[in-house]
This record gives structure tokens, C-alpha cells and sequence, in this order.
């Protein structure tokens, strides 16, 4: 069976914000695996397991440009720290990628770093400049995402600090684009509708609400409680799904400016038709190296004794 180190339980935990003791608990039971034991605590503890499972685990910036009413661009670079994050020169880059990017339409990170670009020093192109800045800076940083607009359709966007981007695709009114966009960044939408949201989600979300009604069933047997029919469990878990896909959904969603109304009924009176949306979060997906302290430290305690 896998160690479930101290460093382990504490990244669980800043996930899920569950107790320190389910935490364990949970990576014990799934041997370690870090994905498992969240949906595990997700089915033991319900909702309260997910509320934080989205925070941001690297670092980096997100930048956007809008050469044009109907063409722009939304890019993540990466780094190992926040320090870096504030550095002039590497916000330079960032932006530089973004304009390139706009301008360009470049087909993937290759094509992109391969776009004419100099800067302290460095160059003729954009990777040669990031090489460059990582010897300067002494830091890792890359190109992990970009999305380039040039359709017909309107663009709005908006930018939570450097951390969270938005971009709108519209036709309509600007100022109630401007406000879906930052609806978007505060609420997380996965899809405009509900249709829209990906089967892989939806059968996740459908697993953890089934795992959580047997789990509750089997409470109930234990205590001599009534259980449930077939048929209810059913519907329980069939209206647990629903209640997820309006939470996630764009259209559905309560708008942050006016909870009274959803964003499609306010779109619908601003005679405003969102058509896509892309949202950039730094670091969204990426696993960062948590380091064991007190492993470390026991090594080369240990090691100082060997050499003794």
C-alpha cells in the first residue's frame, strides 16, 4: 500500500476543505490516488468536498488582445512562481505571445514560438526569447494554451487581475457582453447550456450521486431505518444530475449582477445573443509539486548519520 505522507493529506485537504482525518482517511482507502480520494470525500461529505476543488495549484498569467471588433486572442503562460509572475520582462513575453497571436493565428505553441519577436536581448523569435528569459530569470516558463478569434461574431473580454481570462463571442450589445464575460470569470460556467455541458462530466457527476445513495442506503439498513425504493434512489439521483447541469450551464445560471434573473433572461432583454465563450484559470488542470517537509528533513537527518 502506497505511504500517505503528511504533504499528501494537506494537499487533499486545500482541496476539498474536508477535515484532516476524512482526508487521510480517504487516500488511505484509495491508496494514495489523489483523484479517488476526492470523489471519495465528494460521496461521504456531498457538496462541501467540491467547493474548493478548483483552486489554482501553478502559477502564471492570462492576457488577452483585441486588434478588432471580431479578432483577438486569450493565452496562459506558465511559471514555477508568483514572484515571477510580477517580472517585467516576463510579462512582456506574455503579452508579446498574446499580440502574436492575434495578429497571426498562429496553428499550435510551435507555430507560435516560431513567430519573429525580440526582446532584451534575446530573439529573432518568441522561443528564443522565452529560452533566453529562463537562463535571465533563472525560472521554467512555457506557452501552455491559446485560443485565436476571427470569426464574424462580436468580441468582448475581461480579465480578473492576470489569473482569470475571459473572452465573449456575441452579437448584440457591448456592455451586456462585458458583464457575461465577467459573470463568467466569477461563476465558472463549463458550457452555455445545459446540452452543451461534456458526457464525461455529466457521468462523473451521475456516479458520485449514485456512489452517495448507496452510501446512505446502507446507513439506513445499518440504523433500521426505512430505505428508500429503487425507483426514488432514481429519481434522487436523476435530480442530483439536474440540479448540477443548471449549476454549471451559462444560460441558467443566476446572474452576478442581478440574481433575480438568469444570464439568458438578461441577454434576452438586452436583445443580446452569446454565441461561445472561452475562460482561461492559471494553473486550472496542473498538479503542483507539493514538497514533504518533514520527509526531507528526516532524510538528511539520516543521511548526516550515515556519514557520521
Amino acid at each position: 500500500m502506497a505511504a500517505i505522507t503528511a504533504s499528501m493529506v494537506a494537499e487533499l485537504r486545500a482541496k476539498t476543505d474536508a477535515p484532516m482525518m476524512e482526508c487521510k482517511k480517504a487516500l488511505t482507502e484509495a491508496e494514495g490516488n489523489m483523484d479517488k480520494a476526492e470523489e471519495l470525500l465528494r460521496v461521504k461529505l456531498g457538496s462541501k468536498a467540491g467547493k474548493a476543488a478548483s483552486r489554482i495549484t501553478a502559477e502564471g498569467v492570462v492576457a488577452s488582445q483585441l486588434i478588432s471588433g471580431t479578432s483577438g486572442s486569450l493565452i496562459e503562460v506558465n511559471c514555477e512562481t508568483d514572484f515571477v509572475t510580477k517580472n517585467d520582462s516576463f510579462l512582456a513575453l506574455v503579452q508579446a505571445a498574446a499580440d502574436l497571436i492575434a495578429a497571426h493565428n498562429p496553428a499550435d505553441i510551435a507555430a507560435l514560438g516560431a513567430l519573429p519577436y525580440e526582446q532584451d536581448s534575446f530573439g529573432p523569435t518568441l522561443e528564443d526569447v522565452r529560452k533566453g528569459l529562463i537562463g535571465k530569470i533563472g525560472e521554467n516558463m512555457s506557452f501552455r494554451r491559446f485560443q485565436y478569434f476571427g470569426g464574424s461574431s462580436k468580441l468582448a473580454s475581461y480579465l480578473h487581475g492576470t489569473r482569470i481570462g475571459v473572452v465573449v463571442e456575441y452579437e448584440g450589445d457591448e456592455v451586456a457582453a462585458k458583464d457575461v464575460a465577467m459573470h463568467i470569470a466569477a461563476m465558472k460556467p463549463v458550457a452555455l447550456t445545459s446540452a452543451d455541458v461534456p458526457a464525461e462530466l455529466i457521468e462523473k457527476e451521475r456516479s458520485v450521486a449514485a456512489a452517495k445513495a448507496a452510501e446512505d442506503k446502507a446507513k439506513a439498513v445499518a440504523e433500521g431505518k426505512p430505505v428508500q425504493s429503487d425507483e426514488i434512489v432514481a429519481k434522487r439521483i436523476d435530480g442530483g444530475v439536474q440540479k448540477y447541469l443548471k449549476e454549471v450551464s451559462l444560460f441558467n445560471q443566476s446572474f452576478v449582477k442581478n440574481d433575480k434573473q438568469t444570464v439568458e433572461q438578461m441577454l434576452k432583454a438586452a436583445g443580446t445573443t452569446v454565441k461561445g465563450f472561452t475562460l482561461y484559470v492559471v494553473g486550472e488542470g496542473i498538479e503542483k509539486k507539493v514538497d514533504d517537509f518533514a520527509a526531507e528533513v528526516a532524510a538528511q537527518v539520516a543521511a548526516a548519520k550515515a556519514g557520521a
